[in-house]
């Protein structure tokens, strides 16, 4: 009974400071795998919060499972954003250690828009999922399916670091 309670207590202590966005300063690192057609993409992300919930970052994918026969080259596969996110998980109040990020990115293929949400474990390690769609296509022709990779929605998943 003893050990029952110490781990209720450890994990409630554990429960307790965990904080899925601390605001200004705070510091937020992500990698994960990048889901979308025709391709499976490694993704990292890091998120630096100017205000109490606002942040800014840039995020990278490169896409490792591209079929050879849609002959992506280099500046096909890689893919980098400036990001804009309102954190507003302690508007929506569903628990201090959730954080849901909705915002608009600039990147090499489109101007689009995501959303994603982020739940913390302790105060440092969590896990993320997050989508992604093009709002405007720099390129409005018709699209070779090289050129369509990182320009259409994608699902990333993955962990998340706390490292302030």
């Amino acid at each position: 009974m003893k050990n029952i309670l110490t781990i209720i207590a450890l994990f409630s202590f554990i429960h307790i400071n965990a904080q899925a966005f601390y605001g200004k300063e705070d510091s937020k690192f992500q990698i994960g795998v990048n889901f979308q057609h025709n391709a499976t993409s490694i993704n990292v992300a890091y998120d630096y919060g100017l205000g109490e919930n606002f942040s800014i970052g840039l995020s990278s994918s490169y896409a490792l499972g591209v079929p050879e026969a849609i002959d992506a080259k280099f500046d096909d596969r890689i893919d980098l954003k400036a990001r804009f996110n309102a954190n507003i998980g302690s508007v929506l109040n569903i628990d201090e250690n959730f954080d849901f990020y909705p915002g608009l990115n600039f990147n090499l293929k489109n101007f689009g828009a995501h959303a994603g949400a982020r739940y913390f474990f302790s105060d440092g390690f969590g896990v993320f999922s997050e989508v992604n769609f093009p709002i405007a296509k720099y390129n409005a022709g018709t699209l070779t399916d090289a050129e369509k990779l990182h320009n259409q929605f994608t699902f990333s998943i993955g962990t998340v670091f706390n490292l302030n």
